[in-house]
C-alpha cells in the first residue's frame, strides 16, 4: 500500500543503481550473477578525469566501464532494453553520482584513519557464488579463471568489496532510528485514505481505420522511421553436454567390502535397543508429590490424579535411555528403566522440584543384522560415491575450461554428447515457432548463456546440484534486429493504419477535451464527435485500494490522482491505440485520525525513506568537507561513447 512512495522517490533504474552503488563487478559477484559480455572489451575513453577526491581519481574511461556494465546488467531482465532509453532515464548520471560516492567516502574514510581489514575481504570473497565449486566450497581455480575471462584484477576486485563494506559501515548506521512525529506522518497517511471519482471516456484508433491501402513507398518509409517496433530481440543457439549422476551408476556401487565397513562403523545404530513412553509429572514439594503417589497408586490415573491439583502431565513418548536422562535427569531415567510397564516411580529428587514417572509403554527393538539392512547401506554409500565421482568429474571439466580447452574439446576428451537448441530468445520462447518451450534441460540455461559473450569460455550450469549439470555456451548468435519488411508485410500494414488512426483519435480528443474545459459534460461531447465511440464510464477509488503493493493502477486511473479538481485531460492508451479522455469529478480527502496502526505503517515506511536521505545528505556533506571536483561534462560524453559503441544493439 505505502509503495506509492517509494515510487516517488526512486526512477526506473533507482533499485538497480542503488544496488551497485560502489562497484557494479564487486555487486554483481556478491549476488551470484557474474557474467561477461560486451563490456569487457574496453572503453573508448581513457584518460580524462571525471571526479577527484583527495589524491582519488575517477576516470572518465572508468565511469563509462561502469555505466556499460550497469547497462548489460539492466538488460539480462530485459533483453528489449537499448541504450538510448537507459541513458534517456538517466542511468549514466545515477552511476556517475554513485561513483563519486564511492570515491567520497574513501577518501573520508582514509582521513579518519578507517581501514578494511584484509581478512575481512577474504570472507567476503569467499561466500560468493560465483566462486565456488559444484559442491559449495571456495575455488582457487575458479577464482582465478574468472577474474581472467572478466579481465579484472585481483585487487580491483578487492577494492570493490572493500568500498562495498566502507559503505556498509559509513552509511548505514547514518539513517538508523529516524524518527517521525505524528505531524508529520498524519498528512502522507490521511493521502492514502483519499478518494477520487472521475469520468474516463475512449477514443480508440479502430474507429477510425480507413480501408483505403497506403502505398509501398509510404509503408516503406513507415517501416523505416518505426523499425526499433518490430525490432526482433536477440536470439542464440545454445550448445550443451549434459552431465548427469546416473553416468557413475556402475562404478557408484558399493563393495562387499564397503558394506560391511559401514556396517561395523555404525554398529550403533544397529545395535539392540529399547525405549520407553513415560508421563512425566513435577511437583513443588515432596509432600505434594507423595500425595499424587498415593492417588494414583489407589487406583486414579496419574492424569487424572495431576488435573484435580491443578497441574498436567508430560508425556513422553520412545525415550531412549540417553534422552530421558538429558530431559529428566539420571535418577529418573535409571528409575524408569528399572520399572515395568504401567509402574509409576518416584518422587524423585529434581532441579525443578519432585519428579513423579509412569512407564507406560515398553518398546524393544532387537539388532539388525547386516543382512537386514544390507539394502539401506547400499543405497546410502552409492548416492555418496555417485556424488563424489560427480563432484570430480565437473570439477575436472572446470580444470579442463580453464586450462583453456575449448567447448569442442572438453566435450570429446570427455566422452560427453554435444547438443544444440534452435534459434531461441532470452524469454526461451522461439520466434517462428509460438508453442516451442523450452524443455526441462535447456530452460536452466538460457539466462547464463544470454549473459556470455561469443568468445566466452563454457560454463558448468547446475540443472539440478548434485544431480544434473550441463556444460554450455553460446552458438550462433542472431543480433537484435527488425526482419526485411516483405516477411512481416501484413504486420506492418496493420500497425501503419493504427497508427493513423491514432493521430485522428488523438485529434478527437483534444477536441474533445477543449469543449469539457469550457463547460460541455463528457457524455455530449462523445454523443457530438460524429463516430461511434463507447459511451464513457464513472471509475475511481481509495489511493491506499489502488496502489496497493506493487501492482500498477491502470494509468486512466492513476492520471486522475495527479489532476486538480474538475479539470480534464487526455492520455495515450498505448501502442497507436487511441487516447483516454479523463475528467475528474470529485475529490474526497482523507483523515487518517483514529487510524494508529495506519500511522505506525507509514511512520516506518517513511523512516526508512529518511534514513537513505540522511545517509545522502551525509556523503553530500563530506564531498562538500573535502572539496572533491567533478568534470560537468564527464557524463555527456560517456553518454556519446555509449551510444557509438552500443549503436549495432
Amino acid at each position: 500500500m505505502l509503495s506509492v512512495f517509494r515510487r516517488i522517490i526512486h526512477s526506473k533504474f533507482g533499485a538497480l543503481i542503488a544496488i551497485l552503488f560502489l562497484g557494479v563487478i564487486a555487486a554483481a559477484f556478491i549476488m551470484g550473477d557474474i557474467s561477461s559480455g560486451k563490456f569487457g572489451s574496453g572503453s573508448i575513453l581513457s584518460g580524462g578525469s571525471a571526479a577527484k577526491a583527495k589524491g582519488y581519481t575517477l576516470s572518465e574511461g572508468e565511469l563509462q566501464d561502469r555505466v556499460q556494465r550497469v547497462f548489460e546488467n539492466a538488460r539480462k531482465s530485459n533483453p528489449g532494453l537499448q541504450i538510448g532509453d537507459f541513458l534517456a532515464q538517466g542511468g549514466a548520471a545515477q552511476v556517475y553520482d554513485q561513483l563519486v560516492a564511492s570515491l567520497t567516502l574513501k577518501a573520508f574514510a582514509d582521513s579518519q584513519d578507517v581501514h578494511i581489514s584484509k581478512r575481512l575481504v577474504d570472507a567476503q570473497i569467499a561466500q560468493i557464488p560465483a566462486f565456488q565449486d559444484a559442491a559449495g566450497n571456495f575455488s582457487q581455480d575458479q577464482f582465478r579463471a574468472l577474474l581472467t575471462r572478466e579481465r579484472l584484477t585481483e585487487q580491483a576486485l578487492r577494492d570493490d568489496i572493500s568500498r562495498e563494506i566502507l559503505q556498509r559501515h559509513l552509511i548505514a548506521p547514518v539513517g538508523l532510528g529516524a524518527k517521525l512525529t505524528d505531524s508529520q506522518v498524519m498528512p502522507y497517511a490521511s493521502l492514502l485514505l483519499e478518494t477520487r471519482q472521475g469520468t474516463v471516456a475512449a477514443i480508440p484508433s479502430i474507429a477510425f481505420l480507413d480501408e483505403k491501402k497506403p502505398t509501398d513507398a509510404q509503408l516503406a518509409d513507415y517501416y523505416k522511421k518505426n523499425s526499433a517496433r518490430f525490432t526482433i530481440p536477440e536470439q542464440r543457439r545454445i550448445r550443451y553436454a549434459l552431465i548427469d549422476a546416473e553416468r557413475f551408476a556402475q562404478a557408484a556401487q558399493p563393495t562387499d567390502a564397503e558394506i560391511a565397513a559401514s556396517y561395523n562403523q555404525n554398529k550403533a545404530a544397529y545395535a539392540a535397543k529399547e525405549s520407553r513412553s513415560v508421563e512425566q509429572l513435577v511437583l513443588p514439594t515432596e509432600a505434594g508429590a507423595k500425595a499424587i503417589a498415593a492417588k494414583v497408586k489407589g487406583g486414579t490415573s496419574l492424569a487424572a490424579a495431576a488435573q484435580g491439583a491443578g497441574l498436567a502431565v508430560a508425556t513422553l513418548a520412545d525415550q531412549s535411555r540417553e534422552a530421558l536422562t538429558a530431559s529428566a535427569g539420571k535418577a529418573a531415567a535409571d528409575a524408569a528403566w528399572a520399572a515395568k510397564q504401567g509402574d509409576l516411580v518416584g518422587p524423585i529428587r529434581a532441579p525443578l522440584g519432585w519428579l513423579l514417572v509412569r512407564v507406560t509403554a515398553v518398546k524393544e527393538t532387537p539388532a539388525q543384522p547386516l543382512a537386514a539392512v544390507r539394502g539401506e547401506i547400499i543405497e546410502k554409500l552409492r548416492a555418496q560415491k555417485e556424488k563424489q565421482l560427480l563432484t570430480d568429474f565437473t570439477g575436472k571439466i572446470e580444470d579442463a575450461i580453464a586450462d583453456g580447452g575449448t567447448f569442442e574439446e572438453v566435450v570429446k576428451d570427455n566422452g560427453l554428447k554435444l547438443e544444440t537448441s534452435p534459434l531461441v530468445l532470452a524469454t526461451g520462447k522461439q520466434v517462428r515457432d509460438a508453442a516451442f518451450t523450452a524443455g526441462p534441460d535447456l530452460q536452466p540455461l538460457i539466462a547464463p548463456v544470454f549473459g556470455m559473450s561469443a568468445d566466452d569460455d563454457a560454463q558448468l550450469v547446475p540443472i539440478t546440484p548434485d544431480k544434473r549439470y550441463a556444460l554450455a555456451a553460446p552458438g550462433e548468435i542472431v543480433a537484435a534486429a527488425p526482419p526485411p519488411l516483405a516477411e512481416v508485410k501484413q504486420l506492418v500494414l496493420a500497425q501503419y493504419k493504427l497508427n493513423e488512426g491514432n493521430r485522428k483519435a488523438k485529434a478527437l480528443a483534444e477536441q474533445i477535451q477543449a469543449k469539457v474545459a469550457k463547460g460541455m459534460k463528457l457524455a455530449d461531447a462523445i454523443a457530438q464527435a460524429g463516430v461511434r465511440l463507447p459511451p464513457p464510464q464513472q471509475l475511481g477509488g481509495r489511493r491506499a485500494d489502488i496502489m496497493r503493493g506493487q501492482q500498477r493502477p491502470p494509468a486512466e486511473v492513476a492520471i486522475m490522482f495527479a489532476m486538480a479538481a474538475n479539470t480534464v485531460k487526455t492520455l495515450p492508451i498505448g501502442q497507436d491505440r487511441g487516447y483516454f479522455v479523463v475528467q475528474l469529478n470529485k475529490i474526497e480527502r482523507g483523515d487518517a485520525k483514529g487510524q494508529p496502526e495506519l500511522l505506525n505503517q507509514v511512520r516506518t515506511q517513511l523512516a526508512e525513506v529518511v534514513g537513505q536521505e540522511y545517509g545522502q545528505q551525509f556523503e553530500r556533506a563530506v564531498e562538500k568537507e573535502l572539496g572533491v571536483t567533478r568534470n560537468a561534462n564527464a557524463v555527456a560524453k560517456v553518454r556519446q561513447a555509449l551510444s557509438a559503441t552500443n549503436s549495432g544493439q
